[in-house]
């Protein structure tokens, strides 16, 4: 496995090649990551995937400075599994050799929703960056988790507008035995919230079967689902029932008649801010 800092490098490996499945990622690797990379292996040779904690997608008051950074140990597991051809790994000024002052703003009814609502410009950092490293790479396919829900949803959006030449597939959110999420911020919670963060996960499943039992009132369902994580010392961002297709509420007739929805949450346990979802 070639590890490379720069995007010449980069382009140098890789010339010739026109079946490129990648993996962009912020690193400190868990097995949700390592899933996408065997996903990604089925779809392309080689498999490159990149390590870039972007500054772009923080806002002023988050965790960028304390981000998890762990180059090393993310190789030696990518060189174990050797699912990976390349990573490549740049620093900001490489990426960044400017100010980047031109942005990729995603559509205001998609990109200031839910978590646009409550990160401004994250999405507008994800887009951007997700863009530069396209051009980097050139893949053909790029492998994406749905935990990340609306992240995905936005980046397909953004590869059939720009009429990218690659496909983006999604892989199922990979979860600890007791179903939360895996996520690299996990590694923030204490042991008391770490015995806690699986209610999240449970919340979801809840509004979910409620939904398929025939709950049509969703503001309610919605609203009993923060009451329940806030008893139990959560400070809830969101809990939403909404349309797979945009993520827009459905109408009571669309849910009769079995129109694909999605519920998502985000909310903070402690000073840890974690995010799920489950299709319906």
């Amino acid at each position: 496995m070639k590890v490379v800092h720069t995007i010449q490098d980069l382009r140098d490996h890789l010339r010739g090649q026109n079946r490129v499945a990648f993996v962009p990622t912020m690193g400190n690797l868990h097995e949700g990551h390592l899933a996408l990379m065997k996903l990604a292996r089925q779809h392309g040779d080689p498999v490159v995937t990149s390590i870039f904690v972007n500054r772009l997608q923080f806002g002023p008051n988050e965790d960028f400075d304390r981000y998890p950074r762990t180059l090393q140990a993310d190789v030696e597991k990518m060189d174990r599994d050797r699912d990976v051809y390349m990573v490549f790994a740049p620093d900001e000024r490489e990426m960044y050799p400017e100010p980047q002052s031109y942005r990729v703003q995603p559509p205001d009814d998609l990109g200031d929703i839910l978590e646009g609502e409550f990160r401004p410009g994250f999405f507008a950092g994800v887009c951007t960056v997700v863009l530069k490293l396209f051009s980097c790479v050139q893949p053909r396919v790029a492998v994406f988790g749905k935990k990340d829900y609306q992240q995905l949803m936005i980046v397909r959006s953004m590869v059939r507008q720009f009429q990218l030449p690659l496909e983006i597939i999604a892989h199922e959110t990979v979860r600890a035995p007791d179903g939360l999420a895996l996520s690299s911020r996990n590694r923030y919670l204490t042991a008391q919230e770490r015995s806690e963060a699986p209610e999240l996960y449970a919340t979801l499943s809840h509004v979910r079967q409620q939904v398929l039992d025939g709950g049509r009132d969703v503001p309610a369902l919605e609203a009993a689902a923060r009451e329940r994580l806030a008893a139990r010392g959560w400070q809830v961002d969101y809990v939403a029932v909404r349309r797979q297709r945009d993520l827009k509420a459905p109408e009571r007739a669309e849910m009769e008649a079995g129109e694909p929805l999605v519920v998502l949450a985000a909310a903070k346990l402690g000073a840890t801010r974690l995010i799920d979802n489950l299709e319906v």
